[in-house]
């Protein structure tokens, strides 16, 4: 069976210090709050580091249960977590968080590396286009989280 590597990223930068985009983004129960797809979350409710695993439920066509593992956490530079579906094999979710100035770049990278479909341009403009909710939800409730903290 043939396969194909995918991969994408999509950023925005946030006014806010690193530490405050990678707290929230690597805690899975901010997930629904930013992702539609993003139901429900089995886990602590706290950044997770390397090693934890935990629960999403996610639902676009379908509902689809996601077991995950935490590869890395460099915090508050990289984050990088793994799971699998029969439809994609493997999926890589990638943070990374680079100070720039009093702000942050964060990007979000997602790999399958051995997609048994290509993705199709309607795809790709499907992703691309919830990348650009996702990111814009990050910033605001990023900031607004900051605001609040700041009085």
């Amino acid at each position: 069976m043939s396969s194909t590597r995918f991969e994408r990223s999509h950023d925005i930068v946030i006014d806010a210090p690193a530490e405050a985009v990678f707290d929230y983004v690597s805690n899975p129960h901010s997930w629904p709050e930013w992702i539609a797809a993003s139901h429900e979350i089995e886990c602590p409710d706290r950044p997770l580091v390397a090693g934890e695993t935990f629960r999403e439920q996610w639902m676009t066509r379908e509902l689809v249960t996601l077991d995950w593992v935490v590869r890395e956490c460099d915090r508050p530079n990289r984050w990088l977590a793994r799971t699998e579906t029969p439809f994609t094999g493997e999926i890589l979710v990638r943070y990374d968080c680079v100070p720039v100035g009093g702000a942050t770049r964060y990007t979000r990278t997602v790999t399958n590396p051995a997609r048994p479909k290509p993705v199709t341009p309607e795809m790709l403009a499907r992703i691309d286009a919830e990348a650009a909710t996702a990111l814009a939800n990050i910033k605001a409730n990023v900031e607004r989280r900051i605001a609040q903290a700041r009085g």
